[in-house]
């Protein structure tokens, strides 16, 4: 009864019906198409700059590669004779884009004729001469390979005797692994901010909000106990929690699908981005731990401010606490070893990340879920402790959890001074 009414409250709140339902399925899979297509518009705006280039000592021999740059419709080529230190200045100031700068060969590479050594310059803090210093290094890398077959040939060596060993690229993946590939690594860190900010609203509400509305003392003057009323209001965020974990991880596997998987099959890549089924138990269970755990840490924190406002600021730091460790757990190759499952919600999230590529350690799963819920039994002992007091309770205790617990729990188990009682 009281777990329905907090929840047909909750939905009468506009910015928790946004953060919880709304924004897991619309706003990161926006962010998501927003960020490729951003990519791809100036990867496309890069692509139409035309590089102004200097060259600098080009021997006869090597005439034909400034031949070749001439005809390149992407690269306007400095006429006349450039100094290096001219072209240096030019390039910090932003009139140039890159120089070549040919450099006879020294020791043994001088004995064979026509070997030169080349420098490319560019200022790699600007998008026009980066874009150059790449272009240039892709002509000069053809242009060397053509020059050594010329050269083989002019020895007597055929093509086959010349090129001794071919690297050939081949990936044994399918296109259902590299896609859990990628979303293994991007899932999991939306997966903990979706929840986290699923809880956030209503743990604020529930308590902070209660108090700033005057709603608190009726809510207490019930004939439920105040243990039940709080059992309700932790599971109404716990399960807004576990909602918007559960909504954000399917509208990002679809938005993947059909944003992502598009842009990578220009580069000849062939993704498909598929949750093998049984996952799915995997991710909901992950979802259900992790917004239990979330939702009492945060209550815990929120149960302490007596406005709206004061109870974000509380919440904050506890919200940032269980980002952190996330955003160093997208690593590839970094496996969900029985360590990490002993830490609180990197264990979740490694047990996410590894369900979704179709990896299942049974072992850490139990051992997570055990941890997960010592926390979420060790969280909901403090917030029973902190029930007992009822200045706590009806919101006139001024101070925050920290000073709470310096002032009520340690002063009360610290022993006595010596000499004297307490």
């Amino acid at each position: 009864m009281l777990y329905s009414r907090e929840v047909r409250s909750a939905l009468r709140e506009r910015t928790i019906v946004v953060n919880s339902i709304l924004m897991p399925i619309l706003l990161y899979p926006f962010i998501l198409w927003a960020m490729f297509t951003g990519i791809m518009f100036v990867r496309g705006q890069t692509e139409g700059f035309v590089s102004r280039v200097a060259v600098v000592g080009t021997p006869s021999e090597h005439a034909r590669f400034l031949s070749r740059l001439e005809r390149d419709d992407k690269i306007e080529l400095r006429k006349g004779a450039v100094a290096v230190a001219q072209a240096e200045r030019e390039i910090e100031a932003g009139t140039l884009d890159a120089l070549v700068e040919f450099r006879a060969a020294e020791a043994t590479g001088a004995a064979l004729a026509g070997n030169y050594s080349i420098e490319l310059t560019a200022n790699t803090s600007k998008e026009r001469s980066a874009a150059a210093r790449d272009r240039l290094k892709t002509a000069l890398d053809r242009y060397r390979d053509e020059w050594l077959a010329r050269r083989a040939r002019a020895l007597g060596v055929d093509a086959a005797t010349w090129q001794s060993f071919t690297i050939e690229r081949r990936n044994v993946a399918s296109k259902r692994e590299m896609g859990a590939f990628i979303l293994g690594l991007m899932l999991p860190l939306f997966f903990v901010i979706m929840v986290a900010v699923g809880c956030f609203y209503p743990a604020v509400d529930s308590t902070a909000g209660e108090r700033e509305r005057n709603t608190w003392e009726t809510l207490a003057s019930v004939a439920a106990s105040r243990g039940s009323v709080v059992v309700a209001k932790y599971l109404y965020v716990a399960s807004f929690g576990c909602v918007a974990g559960i909504l954000n991880l399917a509208s990002m596997t679809f938005s993947m699908r059909a944003v992502l998987a598009p842009l990578v099959a220009r580069s000849g890549e062939a993704l498909e981005f598929k949750v093998p089924l049984l996952a799915l138990p995997v991710m909901a269970l992950g979802a259900v731990l992790l917004s239990l755990f979330v939702a009492a840490g945060m209550m815990i924190f929120a149960s302490f401010a007596r406005t709206f406002k004061e109870g974000q600021s509380m919440i904050t730091p506890f919200y940032m606490l269980i980002l952190v460790p996330v955003m160093f757990l997208q690593v590839p190759g970094l496996e969900f070893s029985l360590p990490l499952a002993f830490i609180p919600v990197i264990n979740v999230t490694m047990m996410v990340r590894e369900a979704i590529g179709g990896t299942f350690h049974w072992l850490q799963i139990g051992v997570t879920v055990v941890m997960e819920a010592a926390t979420v039994a060790a969280f909901l002992w403090v917030a029973a402790t902190i029930l007992r007091f009822e200045d706590v309770v009806i919101g006139s205790y001024s101070g925050s959890f920290a000073t709470f617990v310096k002032q009520r729990l340690l002063k009360r188990s610290a022993p006595p001074p010596a000499g004297g009682t307490r």
